[in-house]
């Protein structure tokens, strides 16, 4: 029996259950929710592993999407092993499922992926955070195995890889390798729309659909249904009563593309972000008034699956979470999520942050110590010199903005961080301008300061916030990051890490308040127009966050929150004394 055979044996009894009842497989729903299509077939759920450096993991299950370093996987294999496997899928589509083309797709895989189907390569990524697909018309069979090839380059540093560090602690994390978001398949006609970009305006959005010419835009408002027609493969919209988006009303206009015999499901938000002097102070404006970005530090690290929630529903009920507590924005840290959680974040209003993957060598000296003790002074021209890294590094950049520049949410971008991977941020700057005029650029979040940034931004935690202010709007896009640790619901029970420490839970949260009341509230007077505290939840040694890892407890009372983000939000509207 070949292995193709003795592995589709393995495997098809369990795709059979589980197909029978899809609520057994994890995260079966459909996972790009601004370009939906009718079809859709989901191939989580369990697949066989094989891990190159441990004899005992030949075909062995797996739960997929979840990491193989996670609980949720059913494996959880020290990361250090990580680094080349194979997993293996059976399959067989639904009947009448392929009605033309049969396109293959991946959330994401870290970070080297090579993909056989049937014997056959088919086409290979590189890069852990970016969504991918291949065409798989030819290769589909009645019974398909399908093999995915992942290689972990961690070591070298080269490709974007956030807070993963091999031997994690402190503010480093568990790696994750492997395959960390949805595999799935859907049948699209001979001509298809291949992708979507939408850029609006106060009270237009201009749809383009790759792939396709003519056909129709038909957007669905208040008063009823608009038809535009698409023409060259572009509509432009015109509301003529504009409904903008903002956390307090995240309204969003459903919309659908038909060209020739396809179809697919969108939506778009309308709102404006500019730059304006508002009694004196430059100011960070939403739809035309001085909006406070009151924001968390959000790194997206799970107690269960550390890269994929257990479900597609937990970051609905982070979102829900920090929106109860008077919080508007969160800062996802160094990480690009599934767009469920930006489309969560565009139905539910919550602003977004986004931070592009740090690359390259950190050093603790240069990047951390210095820095924190106030020597921030250093020409990042000379930083990180390699020619590979900085390549992959700006391919990386423009992956993620072409994947997430559809959702409204998303109001700001971070190139570098604290100087992990910087280099020649005036550069940086400019590239990641020509790829999207429309939003806040800060170009180095902490410190190695450049001239080409939207705003001034510092990280402040271990000494009173006290800010100088320039022409440009300020953001304290760090601070706080006080821990407290509950009982049994830690992830270390003997190490913690944070910049205060509390034993008790109201000595934490009175700290908390009277931080914001002493010295943020004030501050917004004076210029401040965002701060993130850290952050949303404990990640593994960390126990600052506002919920515990594992999102049991709420270390804080939403009453007293609530009235620090009203105060807040009346400061940012107060002249100056």
């Amino acid at each position: 029996m070949s292995k193709k055979q003795q592995l589709i044996h393995l495997l098809t009894e369990v795709g059979e259950a589980l197909q029978a009842d899809p609520t057994a497989i994890p995260w079966n729903t459909y996972p790009r929710p601004q370009m939906k299509r009718e079809s859709f077939f989901c191939l989580n759920g369990e697949w066989k592993l094989s891990v190159a450096s441990m004899n005992e993991m030949e075909d062995k299950p797996i739960l997929v999407p979840f990491c193989p370093e996670s609980r949720l996987s059913g494996v959880e294999i020290p990361p250090a092993d990580a680094t080349a496997m194979s997993y293996y899928k059976a399959f067989s589509l639904p009947d009448g499922f392929q009605k033309g083309r049969v396109i293959l797709h991946f959330g994401a895989v870290d970070s080297c992926a090579k993909i056989h189907l049937n014997g056959q390569f088919i086409g290979s990524h590189v890069g852990g955070y970016e969504a991918f697909s291949l065409d798989v018309t030819d290769h589909v069979e009645k019974e398909n195995l399908l093999e995915v090839e992942c290689e972990d380059m961690l070591f070298n540093h080269v490709l974007p890889y956030g807070k993963q560090r091999k031997d994690r602690g402190g503010m480093w994390y568990t790696p994750v390798s492997g395959i960390w978001q949805t595999v799935w398949l859907e049948s699209v006609p001979e001509t298809y729309i291949r992708s979507l970009r939408i850029d609006t305006a106060q009270d237009t959005a201009t749809i383009t659909a790759e792939g396709v010419t003519e056909g129709t835009v038909t957007v669905t408002t208040p008063d009823g249904d608009l038809s535009f027609p698409l023409a060259d493969g572009k509509a432009t919209v015109k509301l003529p009563s504009p409904r903008l988006w903002s956390p307090e009303d995240p309204y969003l206009y459903d919309f659908t593309v038909e060209a020739g015999e396809d179809k697919v499901q969108s939506y778009f938000a309308l709102r404006t972000l500019e730059i304006k002097k508002v009694n004196g102070i430059p100011r960070l404006c939403l739809n035309g008034k001085p909006y406070f970005l009151h924001a968390l530090l959000d790194q997206g690290y799970w107690s269960d699956g550390i890269y994929t929630p257990a479900a597609p529903e937990c970051y609905e009920q982070d979102i829900l979470a920090m929106k109860s507590l008077g919080f508007n924005t969160l800062r996802k840290h160094i990480k690009v999520e599934p767009e469920q959680f930006y489309y969560d974040c565009d139905r539910l209003g919550m602003l977004v942050m986004q931070d592009m993957v740090n690359n390259g060598h950190y050093s603790f000296i240069r990047d951390t110590a210095l820095p924190t003790v106030g020597l921030k002074e250093l020409n990042d021209k000379r930083l990180h010199r390699d020619k590979a890294t900085r390549r992959a590094f700006f391919d990386g950049m423009e992956a993620t903005v072409n994947q997430l520049r559809n959702h409204p949410c998303i109001v700001y971008w971070t190139i570098f961080n604290e100087g992990w991977g910087q280099f020649d941020g005036n550069a940086a700057y400019a590239r990641l301008r020509e790829l999207d005029a429309t939003r806040f650029i800060d170009t180095a979040s902490g410190w190695f300061k450049v001239t080409d940034t939207d705003v001034d931004s510092e990280h402040i935690y271990f000494k009173p916030v006290k800010l100088k202010y320039t022409d440009k709007p300020m953001v304290l896009s760090e601070f706080g990051g006080y821990a407290y640790k509950p009982d049994d619901h830690a992830f270390n029970p003997t190490g913690t890490y944070g910049y205060r420490f509390f034993k008790e839970q109201a000595d934490f949260e009175n700290a908390l308040v009277k931080l914001y009341e002493d010295e943020i509230i004030p501050a917004v007077g004076e210029g401040l127009c965002g701060a993130v505290y850290t952050q949303v939840s404990d990640v593994e040694d960390e126990t600052n966050g506002l919920l515990s890892y594992d999102r049991k407890v709420l270390k804080v009372d939403p009453a007293r929150m609530r009235a620090i983000a009203d105060a807040l939000y009346t400061a940012i509207n107060r002249p100056p004394v």
